[in-house]
């Protein structure tokens, strides 16, 4: 009993609430018409939804100091360890990378045509090398040495993208398609395998997950110092809180000279977004660890529990459906945006309102699904 990890349900409802919001920003009824808040910040800033990924990185880190921290004390069992966060790390990238692969048509779809374009960087595969990293950096190091690696990674970072020549360019900048991160990744992964909407940047490139391992690590020292049996609950939560506050603080102020910037991954958006992240789950633990008012949780637990499997099987399923061709207006259409022009659009004046009106109904749509696997204790581990 010793060595079960401890769970926190506040986790589980910080995760879930996550998952359920990526969804809901990556599924509007048109991508036309979306409310500001719920859009990507165009360069540098930061929206609400510029949260989303950086919170389950954090998240992963948290997880990761829960599930690893009886292993960590026991150098014999690490090389095992390492290797299960490896296959899990394999798994998570090619899982991203079908999602890529994946036919929006299979009439034209040619598989060594696609296979020379798939985009290769994503989320998935993000998050996949991500954990691994943070993985054995929380087995190898202390945790004053992963301070220290976080410091020496986010100074590091800082100082390449600022004052190191792009070539072919010149000085050092912070500009989309001329920053050095954008012109490793056209050098390394060429343009044919970057981001589509781009081609010429991707905003999960080979640079910038530098300091996204940096954000998954900062969750991996919160996790540590939750877990923490001879440290009061109310202690916790007061350090924890002040903890996020002041590195809210911090990011704001070097935001002033490395703009807080979620394509770029800056250095300041680390700082912004771990301590926002770590004043939620601090709340979230006083509310629902310590203090029990947990009866609201259930529904985004039911996410929480299996969030790697639906914002797989969210992204894939739309591109199911929209193979299924039905008439509409004289055209053919896919059938989940049939569903949104023959349904959702005619019901609101407002276009925006009708398109976050079909996002919801996606995000409830899943709900039900994952509702019903969580009634029969069905929990895909990835």
């Amino acid at each position: 009993m010793e060595n079960k990890p401890q769970r926190l349900l506040s986790l589980d409802f910080f995760r879930g609430l996550t998952v359920a919001a990526m969804i809901l920003v990556n599924n509007p009824g048109s991508w036309a018409h979306i409310y500001p808040p719920l859009e990507h910040a165009e360069w540098h800033g930061c929206t609400p939804t510029d949260l989303v990924f950086p919170f389950f990185l954090f998240i992963v880190g948290v997880s990761i100091a829960y599930a690893m921290g009886s292993k960590r004390e026991d150098s014999t069992t690490h090389s095992k360890t390492i290797f299960k966060a490896l296959k899990r790390s394999i798994t998570l990238f090619l899982l991203g990378f079908i999602l890529a692969f994946f036919p929006r048509n299979f009439s034209d779809f040619n598989f060594f045509e696609a296979l020379s374009t798939v985009r290769i960087p994503g989320v998935l595969q993000r998050i996949a090398v991500v954990f691994l990293i943070s993985s054995i950096v929380f087995l190898k190091l202390s945790d004053k040495r992963i301070f220290q690696t976080m410091v020496v990674l986010l100074f590091g970072y800082w100082a390449l993208m600022n004052f190191v020549p792009v070539p072919d360019f010149g000085p050092a900048n912070l500009e989309k398609e001329t920053n050095l991160g954008a012109w490793l990744d056209r050098t390394i992964l060429t343009e044919a395998h970057l981001w589509k909407s781009a081609k010429t940047w991707d905003p999960e490139g080979i640079l910038s997950t530098i300091p996204a391992i940096c954000t998954c690590l900062f969750g991996v020292l919160v996790g540590v110092y939750l877990k923490k049996k001879n440290v009061e609950p109310a202690t916790k939560i007061a350090w924890l809180f002040s903890v996020g506050t002041l590195t809210v603080i911090g990011g704001l102020l070097w935001g002033l000279q490395f703009p807080i910037n979620k394509a770029l991954w800056t250095s300041s958006y680390v700082l912004y977004t771990g301590g926002l992240a770590t004043i939620i789950l601090s709340l979230s633990y006083w509310l629902i660890d310590v203090n029990q008012y947990n009866r609201f949780t259930k529904p985004f637990v039911v996410y929480g529990v299996n969030a790697i499997t639906v914002f797989f099987l969210s992204g894939l399923m739309p591109r199911l459906l929209n193979m299924i061709k039905i008439d509409f207006e004289g055209e053919k259409v896919g059938a989940l945006s049939y569903t949104y022009k023959a349904w959702f659009a005619p019901a609101f004046a407002n276009p925006l309102n009708s398109s976050l009106a079909y996002a919801v109904a996606f995000v409830m749509c899943w709900y039900v699904i994952l509702w019903a696997m969580y009634k029969k204790n069905i929990i895909i581990k990835v």
